[in-house]
């Protein structure tokens, strides 16, 4: 960070005024926070509702959960360490402490100043300890891993009593391709405020730390282009290459009628893979993924309901490696071999879509019934949707995530900005050069575009 400047202890602010009250009321049972901002509101809900976590906890607990570290892991943690080490000495010239943990919220390094780190101790902000929210509550390591994008947490906006007295902003750093937490960067101060230059620091070296890892992306969907080319070439199966995502790098004409999605045509770049929505097919891809960790030649095999099709399709899923890394699977649709994949229940085959969406109206939460929503659409890291009340911001949520759990409730990705009601489209207007646009009836009729990549999955969709 440059221009860092000590700042003076502000102690007597960071405890107390309208955030304080509104955390006193609320954990005694209320519902609405006025004065408290949407992300550490909504933060408060899950502490309160879902993690049940003691407001009155003094410490962290110790971790206990020690994940394997993928290779894309240890290049995070590397790139981290040098940025946090090589900023340790501004960070420690305000007071400050910065940390790295990993995606479980246990740290793992710590740098800064030495009295604040010791004071840091008294709570367990210190090598080997969980700072993740179902451990300690709203924090900026925790919530980070919740969010998108840095992540300031202040004062009486933690969750926890005993951390009113810190200030403190993470960023988390998510793989590409699965957008999952992979570590966190965090710099914390007790007592006074983090300089202005923090958060932009932390987005910088987020945004660097994840370069390498968008290059290994390209090169993987490459390799699964060529694992797929070579696939194809003995077997006369309907064929599709998946990354470990579930999302579509490659698929032929019958899997692309399956899937929903272009056939033919490479998407190697992890921002232009195609989301079929298919939620089991992404439970299967996830459930290769860590078969294929512990035994490399595991081929599975299950049911999916695909597009088009009335009955569920047996599909094979196999495991692609790169130099002894996952990087896919092939999946052959009317195969079955392999072991049987365990379902949860009699209707795993039966996604039931969120009965809400959430969405933000200043400070207080806005609950949506989905037909009241016209589309969603995606700028930076925030996604706005358009309704019935307006357009409002949703909760944190990812456009992807949207979309996959939306995918049963009628609702489609046109665009990589874009996921529309298909109820909602009242026209369809084609440009000069083909290009499709919605209109939607959204009481503006706002237009909505369709990329040309999403085109043929609009059309079957709405048989045109």
């Amino acid at each position: 960070m440059r221009d860092v400047q000590r700042l003076e202890p502000i102690s007597a602010n960071l405890g107390s005024g309208n955030v304080l009250a509104a955390w006193e009321r609320f954990v005694q049972g209320e519902e609405h926070v006025p004065g408290v901002r949407p992300l550490v509101a909504i933060s408060w809900h899950r502490c309160r509702e879902q993690y049940r976590v003691d407001p009155y906890l003094t410490e962290a607990p110790v971790a206990v959960a020690e994940p394997d570290h993928t290779p894309e892991q240890d290049v995070v943690f590397a790139e981290l360490g040098f940025r946090a080490a090589s900023v340790a000495h501004e960070v420690g010239n305000i007071g400050g402490v910065v940390t790295i943990t990993d995606a479980t919220g246990r740290i793992l390094a710590e740098w800064g100043d030495q009295a604040t780190l010791a004071r840091a101790g008294d709570s367990n902000l210190a090598p080997w300890f969980c700072w993740s929210e179902c451990a300690v509550g709203t924090n900026g390591m925790g919530t980070a891993l919740e969010a998108h994008g840095p992540v300031p947490i202040r004062g009486a906006e933690h969750w926890c009593q005993a951390f009113h007295n810190w200030v403190c902003a993470g960023i988390a750093v998510r793989d590409v391709v699965t957008r999952e937490p992979i570590a966190v960067l965090n710099i914390c101060c007790w007592r006074s405020q983090l300089p202005a230059s923090a958060e932009s620091w932390l987005a910088n070296t987020a945004t660097m730390t994840q370069s390498p890892l968008k290059r290994r992306a390209r090169d993987s969907g490459a390799e699964l282009v060529a694992a797929y080319t070579q696939a194809r070439a003995r077997s006369s199966t309907a064929l599709a290459a998946v990354d470990t995502a579930g999302k579509v790098v490659i698929a032929d004409d019958m899997a692309s009628v399956l899937l929903g999605v272009p056939a033919n045509t490479p998407a190697v770049s992890p921002t232009l893979r195609w989301n079929p929505g298919l939620p089991e097919l992404i439970t299967a891809a996830r459930y290769a993924a860590g078969q294929a960790a512990h035994n490399p030649d595991w081929v599975g095999s299950t049911q999916i309901f695909a597009h088009l099709a009335e009955e569920p399709t047996s599909i094979s899923i196999r495991p692609v490696f790169s130099s002894g890394r996952l990087i896919g699977n092939l999946v052959s649709f009317g195969a079955s071999d392999g072991a049987q994949l365990p379902q949860a229940d009699g209707s795993a085959h039966l996604r039931v879509p969120p009965r809400r969406l959430v969405a933000m109206r200043d400070n207080r939460m806005v609950l949506l019934r989905l037909p009241e929503v016209s589309f969603a659409e995606a700028r930076g890291n925030e996604v706005w949707l358009s309704t019935d009340q307006g357009r409002l911001r949703a909760a944190p949520l990812s456009l992807d995530k949207l979309d996959s759990e939306l995918a049963v409730a009628g609702f489609l990705r046109v665009h990589r900005r874009f996921v529309v009601n298909l109820s909602r489209i009242r026209e369809i207007e084609r440009g000069p050069r083909g290009e499709l646009s919605l209109v939607m009836d959204d009481g503006t009729n706002e237009m909505v575009p369709v990329s040309r990549r999403n085109a043929p999955a609009v059309r079957r969709a709405l048989d045109i």
